[in-house]
């Protein structure tokens, strides 16, 4: 354009598009490394979570000894009701006369604690009043329990009470105790879509183990 020109040239038509060729497949093994947690597209996330080796190790040694696991109730609650032999394997941590208090397998956070009676009712209303107390009972103290081993800033208590409102169990109502902290929530759940659990269900259970031996024991006298 010269000076004084009002009249801007026409730009030149664009050319054709530049094809976009496909990645070339990723060498075996490599597909991980390259996966983005951002974009599913791209692959799966990859986690490590070396305690678990322990756990998938063992699983055929124990079913050499064992034999294969019996049929369950279809309600896992249930199944380690009827196995106090396997307390420590299932993360139960305490038990009275009507259920118990145990680590949540998937925990929304770390230290989720779960509340049940050994009989399973779908419906909180389904249990009778006395039954209602004793679970109650049981959240008081699995609440006592995760503030004395955790010190938490705060605890999120609630049911989820059939399929549609979230329960994992519906054949067997719960209560779920989740432990909070200010900051709990960061960048890792918000970007990532990735919940950060920074310790293994052993060690947490071993924690509130020592917690609730305390409880028992109150505290030393002279």
């Amino acid at each position: 354009m010269t000076h004084g020109d009002h009249n801007p040239r026409p730009a030149p038509p664009p050319g054709p598009p530049i094809p976009i060729q496909p990645a070339p497949p990723a060498p075996p093994g490599e597909s991980l490394r390259r996966a983005n947690p951002i974009d599913p597209a791209l692959g799966p996330a990859l986690l490590q979570a070396p305690w678990r080796h322990d756990y998938l190790t063992s699983m055929g040694a124990r079913e050499r000894v064992s034999g294969p696991p019996a049929l369950s109730s279809g309600s896992f609650l249930r199944d380690y009701w009827l196995d106090p032999a396997s307390d420590q394997a299932n993360h139960v941590i305490a038990r009275d006369a009507h259920g118990m208090i145990l680590l949540n397998a998937f925990p929304y956070a770390n230290g989720h604690l779960l509340a049940a009676l050994g009989e399973g009712r779908p419906r909180l209303l389904d249990y009778s009043p006395d039954q209602r107390a004793a679970l109650w009972r049981l959240t008081d103290l699995a609440c006592d329990l995760m503030e004395r081993a955790l010190q938490p800033q705060g605890v999120n208590i609630g049911v989820n009470q059939g399929r549609a409102a979230g329960a994992g169990v519906p054949q067997h109502v719960h209560v779920h105790l989740v432990p909070r902290w200010g900051g709990d929530v960061n960048f890792m759940t918000v970007v990532g879509r990735v919940r950060v659990i920074p310790s293994s269900l052993e060690v947490m259970a071993e924690t509130y183990r020592a917690a609730w031996n305390a409880m028992r024991t109150g505290p030393a006298t002279a």
